[in-house]
């Protein structure tokens, strides 16, 4: 999707095309980005949604319904995990999904969801664990090596997806940061009348959603648009200041300062919002953007996103010799008995050639 329609959503006066074939366009980006139900929020929001071809508009609105109606199910699923959490006494306190839909857009169906995301503190996890599989989420998923979170689902009648729950107790990797939880429960408040269910502070909400969109590499414009909604809706909080010494302290800096270098270079508008206070290049390209340059824009992500040489060192050692998941990631679907040797040698096959049709 064009950056400029995007804009658009934010800046009632910047002008959109009109002829169909643009907007059929359009609806081939919001499809790859899934922002469905952003893209249709918005434009009702400023009053917009009316100006665009009646086909547009029918279209939207048919996925949005869809989009609330998946929303409601969910926020049905995740109040009911919740007021067990409760009763268990578990902290938790719930990440992005339908509650983030609610404070920061203002409508449950103004942000589709497809799972559940649920932080808790390291020490009641195995408490956390059991007490999901209780409300039918008995399939427990495979541990990833270094990652932060574990996931449960559970079948769905006349649905092929199962609901999953991501069962957080960190939001970045552990080896490549200094990255304290404790901060984020610190700033935490309860919710309403509960005393163990809590939620995030407007500053680490954002925190974290700059984070997630980094750990995406931005490769769709739902990580902008979450990014952005954060600041126009909590301009008058949004103190970078203290989120920059924050960053740093959890050498997570470089990570923050490339997200909204990024988002700030592509919607420029934002300045004029909450400005910010540094400029720095980078070498990011829109997904649609192929070739050399997505390579480079690639080893700059995946291997100068951090604070010091020693974590920059153990993602270029995890990226030569990726475990056996980081490996299906890459290859696709693998057999169980293919050798580790064997995997690497396609491994190494794909990325080759892929440089060589990228130079020549």
């Amino acid at each position: 999707m064009s950056f400029d329609f995007v804009t658009a959503l934010y800046k009632s006066q910047a002008p959109v095309p009109l002829n169909d074939h643009y907007y059929h366009k359009v609806i081939r980006d919001i499809v790859h980005d899934g922002i469905h139900s952003q893209v249709c929020f918005l434009l009702k929001q400023n009053g917009m949604l009316t100006q665009t071809p009646t086909f547009f508009q029918a279209y939207l609105k048919e996925n949005y319904d869809k989009g609330l109606f998946q929303n409601l199910f969910i926020k049905n699923q995740t109040d009911i995990l919740l007021s067990r959490f409760e009763e268990q006494g578990i902290d938790v306190i719930p990440l992005k999904g339908v509650y983030f839909a609610e404070k920061y857009f203002g409508h449950i169906g103004a942000r589709a969801t497809s799972d559940i995301d649920l932080l808790v503190r390291l020490q009641d996890l195995n408490q956390a664990i059991e007490s999901v599989k209780t409300l039918g989420f008995s399939v427990e998923e495979e541990p990833i090596p270094g990652h932060f979170h574990c996931s449960l689902s559970k079948r769905l009648p006349h649905s092929h997806v199962p609901l999953v729950v991501e069962l957080h107790w960190g939001l970045v990797k552990e080896e490549t940061s200094k990255f304290d939880i404790n901060d984020i429960w610190h700033e935490s408040k309860a919710i309403g009348e509960y005393s163990h269910v809590r939620e995030l502070s407007h500053m680490h909400c954002f925190y974290m959603i700059c984070l997630h969109g980094w750990r995406h590499n931005l490769n769709s414009l739902k990580y902008f648009i979450d990014i952005i909604q954060m600041i126009h809706q909590y301009r008058g909080e949004l103190d970078y200041e203290e989120l920059f010494k924050m960053a740093e302290s959890h050498r997570t800096l470089k990570r923050l300062t490339r997200t909204l270098s990024i988002v700030y270079e592509q919607f420029p508008h934002l300045n004029h919002v909450v400005k910010l206070p540094f400029k720095r290049k980078t070498l990011w390209r829109h997904h649609n953007v192929k070739g050399l340059k997505q390579y480079l824009d690639f080893f700059d992500y995946q291997f100068f996103s951090y604070d010091t040489l020693k974590h920059s060192m153990i993602e270029i050692r995890h990226w030569i010799w990726p475990s056996k998941f980081d490996l299906s990631c890459e290859l696709g679907e693998i057999e169980q008995e293919t050798s580790i040797i064997k995997l690497y040698i396609s491994l190494y096959k794909k990325r080759i050639s892929g440089l060589v049709k990228v130079i020549f």
